[in-house]
C-alpha cells in the first residue's frame, strides 16, 4: 500500500525525517507515536505530497505521490483545520467535498448517517461558519469529511485532539468498524498511548525523525513497552 525508501527532510540543520525503508500494508491500522517534535506531522505531509523531501521517496499502491494525482482520489486525510475551508458551513463543506467525487446532495445527506452520534447534535443545522465552531467541532467536520468518499487509506493526525470523552469513544469506535469493514488502511498519530493501543494493532515509534520501533500490538502488548520508552527517567 504505501512504500516509504530513503526518505529525508530537513528544516535547516535540523533532520526532521531520515526513514531508509518503512512498509505499510493494505488494511494495516497502524499507530504513529513519538514526542513533540519526533516528526508525526512531518512524516504524513511528505506522505500527502504537502511537504517536498530532500531525498527518497513515497508511494501509494505504487504510485510516486509527486509524480501523480491518481492515488489522491482513494485516500482520505485530516492533518489540521487548515484544511477546512472555514467560510462556509459544514454542509456547505460537506456538499463541495462530496462534488469533488461526484455525489450528489442527497448521496451525502446519506454518507453523513453513521457519524450523527458523533456529531452530537452540534454540527448539522447550527447556520453558522466553520469558523465559528469549538475546535472540538471543527475536529470532527474534518474527520467527517475525509472519511466522507470511504477512501482505501485515511490518514488523520492527532484525531483525538479537541474531543471529548464520548466523542473519542465513537471516533475510536468508528474507525475499528471501518477498518474491518472496508479493510482500509488507517494511519494515525496521537500523544495519547492509551487511545493508540486500545486500536491500533500495530505501532510505530518516531524518534528524531526515525522509525526506531515497529511494534506488534495485536494482543493490546505494546503499552508496557511504550509506557517504558516515554518514561525513562521514572
Amino acid at each position: 500500500m504505501i512504500c516509504i525508501e530513503k526518505l529525508r527532510k530537513n528544516f535547516g540543520s535540523k533532520v526532521a525525517i531520515k526513514i531508509e525503508q518503512y512498509d505499510i500494508q493494505s488494511g494495516d491500522m497502524l499507530g504513529l507515536v513519538g514526542n513533540n517534535g519526533a516528526g508525526k506531522t512531518t512524516l504524513f505531509r511528505l506522505m500527502l505530497d504537502l511537504l517536498k523531501a530532500d531525498e527518497g521517496t513515497v508511494t501509494i499502491d505504487g504510485i510516486h505521490v509527486n509524480q501523480s494525482e491518481e492515488w489522491k482520489r482513494n485516500t482520505g486525510a485530516f492533518i489540521d483545520e487548515s484544511f477546512l475551508i472555514d467560510y462556509l458551513t459544514p454542509e456547505e463543506y460537506f456538499y463541495f467535498i462530496g462534488k469533488i467525487y461526484g455525489f450528489g446532495k442527497a448521496e451525502v445527506d446519506e454518507r453523513l448517517k453513521p457519524f450523527e452520534r458523533f456529531m452530537n447534535g452540534e454540527v448539522l443545522g447550527q447556520k453558522k461558519f466553520i469558523r465559528n465552531f469549538s475546535a472540538g467541532n471543527k475536529q470532527k467536520i474534518g474527520i467527517i469529511s475525509a472519511m466522507l468518499h470511504q477512501p482505501q487509506l485515511l490518514i488523520l493526525d492527532e484525531p483525538f485532539n479537541f474531543l471529548d470523552p464520548s466523542s473519542q469513544s465513537i471516533i475510536k469506535h468508528l474507525l475499528r468498524k471501518y477498518n474491518e469493514e472496508q479493510q482500509a488502511t488507517i494511519i494515525i498519530s496521537s500523544h495519547n498511548l492509551n487511545h493508540t493501543v486500545d486500536i491500533c494493532p500495530r505501532i510505530a515509534l518516531l524518534e528524531s525523525g526515525m522509525i526506531i520501533k515497529d511494534i506488534d500490538n495485536r494482543n493490546n502488548s505494546a503499552e508496557q513497552e511504550l509506557e517504558a520508552y516515554f518514561n525513562v527517567e521514572e
